[in-house]
C-alpha cells in the first residue's frame, strides 16, 4: 500500500501514536515515509500539533499539515468559528497523490472519527479515503463502550466500500479491566479478523528508540511488527478473577 488512512472511533483514541508507530516501523525498514494531517484543530499556530508528535516518535521529517484551527472542534466548525476557509479535501487528494508518487508510504491521519466533517458540504475522512482508493486503519479504545463505536464505524466503512487495513487498540493499559479483556474477542468478531495491534498506554511519552520497540511489539507483521493477536488475546483472556 502506498497510502494508508488512519482514523478512529472518536477523538482521543490514540490515532497519532498509531500513525507514529506505523511510520516508525516503515522508516526503520528504510522506506521513504510522508505523514499528512489534512486539518489540525485545537492547536494554535505556535504550538506543536500531532505531526510534531509523529516526527519526534518516529524520526520522520516529511510532514505535511494543510490547515490548522485553534478551537478543539470538528474541522468544519473550527474553520467557521475562526472565520477561515475550511479544509479543501478534494484538493488534498491531488497533494497526497503527488506525495505517493515519490514515497514508499504516505500516512494520512484524520481528525476525530471517520465521519467528522471537514467543511459545510459534509466531506469527511471517509470521502478522502474513498477518493484515494486507500485502505483505512481503524484505531479503537479498549474500554467499555468501544464495541458500539467500533461496530458503527465499521458499518459506515462497509457502506462506503472502504477497505479495512486492520483494527488497532490505541492505548492498552498495564492492568486492563474485565471489560477490556472481554472486548478483545468481540473486537475481532466485529472486524472479522484478528487485531492488527495493541499499543501500550503511555507510548507517546517514550523516546524514539523505546518507541520503535513498542511499535514492533504492538503492531502486526502486516505493518512490520511482531504482534501476535492470538497470543495477546490468550494472555488477557477474561476470568472470574480478572480485575
Amino acid at each position: 500500500m502506498s497510502v494508508l488512512v488512519v482514523t478512529g472511533t472518536c477523538t482521543g483514541v490514540g490515532k497519532t501514536v498509531a500513525t507514529a508507530a506505523v511510520a516508525s516501523l516503515a522508516a526503520a525498514r528504510g522506506s521513504a515515509v510522508a505523514v499528512v494531517k489534512p486539518g489540525q484543530t485545537g492547536v494554535r499556530p505556535e504550538e506543536d500539533g500531532d505531526l510534531a508528535v509523529v516526527g519526534r516518535l518516529a524520526g520522520v521529517s516529511d510532514l505535511h499539515e494543510y490547515a490548522r484551527f485553534p478551537d478543539a472542534l470538528s474541522p468544519a466548525a473550527a474553520a467557521r468559528l475562526a472565520g477561515l476557509p475550511p479544509v479543501d479535501l478534494p484538493s488534498v487528494v491531488g497533494r497526497i497523490a503527488d506525495l505517493a508518487a515519490t514515497r514508499d508510504l504516505v500516512l494520512v491521519e484524520g481528525a476525530g472519527g471517520l465521519l467528522v466533517r471537514y467543511d459545510d458540504e459534509g466531506n469527511t475522512i471517509a470521502d478522502l479515503a474513498r477518493w484515494l482508493g486507500a485502505p483505512v486503519l481503524l484505531v479503537v479504545r479498549p474500554d467499555l463502550g468501544t464495541l458500539n463505536h467500533t461496530a458503527l464505524t465499521l458499518e459506515a466503512m462497509a457502506h462506503r466500500g472502504l477497505n479495512l487495513a486492520g483494527v488497532v487498540v490505541g492505548s492498552w493499559p498495564d492492568e486492563p479491566d474485565l471489560a477490556m479483556r472481554s472486548n478483545l474477542r468481540d473486537l475481532e468478531t466485529l472486524a472479522a479478523r484478528p487485531l492488527a495491534g495493541a499499543l501500550p498506554a503511555g507510548a507517546g511519552g517514550l523516546d524514539p528508540a523505546e518507541f520503535l520497540v513498542a511499535a514492533h511489539r504492538g503492531l502486526a507483521p502486516t505493518f512490520g511488527g511482531s504482534f501476535d493477536a492470538v497470543a495477546f488475546r490468550a494472555l488477557h483472556a477474561p476470568t472470574k478473577e480478572s480485575p
